[in-house]
């Protein structure tokens, strides 16, 4: 896997542009060969964890940079395994190890995105950045149970057309 993403995209932390994160992470991982429901936990978690960060890490401050970047992850004969995704910002830093979900006991609104982030994710890697903010690393595996039947792993259709002009056309 190359170090440089595939897509990398900067975004202040002004919810505003939640909903296009999570668009964007749901489309690329419908494009992977995931089903509609991984599509959906993904961008969930992502939502999740930009939700923290503007929460959290901003205090709310609309204008702080967020960088987002995902990568497939290779899997089997050149196919996509899964994907990789990124989340960085200038956000105050605060020890990983501190990073947890509130108890599930604790019956109550919201407080609930490490938990769902931890759940979805294969993966989920919390780091200080260098001087100053946070990275969240994630990574989601195409498995049996989120890959989208009728499609390969790869992303493509398996109709038949070896891919061509099939993926030029909007699903």
């Amino acid at each position: 896997m190359s170090d440089r993403p595939h897509i990398r995209i900067e975004m202040v932390s002004n919810p505003l542009y939640l909903s296009g994160a999570r668009e964007l992470v749901g489309s690329v991982a419908r494009r992977l060969g995931f089903s509609e429901l991984a599509c959906g936990q993904i961008a969930l978690a992502v939502d999740e964890a930009l939700c923290n960060i503007i929460r959290h890490g901003y205090d709310r401050r609309p204008d702080g940079p967020i960088w987002l970047s995902l990568w497939p992850v290779p899997g089997d004969n050149g196919s996509a395994g899964g994907l990789k995704i990124v989340l960085e910002d200038e956000a105050k830093q605060i020890d990983p190890s501190a990073i947890r979900g509130r108890d599930l006991d604790d019956v109550k609104p919201g407080g609930l995105g490490v938990h769902i982030i931890r759940e979805v994710m294969d993966e989920a890697r919390y780091e200080k950045r260098d001087g100053h903010g946070m990275k969240l690393t994630m990574v989601k595996k195409i498995g049996p149970d989120s890959s989208a039947p009728g499609r390969t792993a790869a992303g493509g259709s398996d109709c038949g057309c070896g891919g061509g002009s099939c993926l030029d056309k909007q699903e």
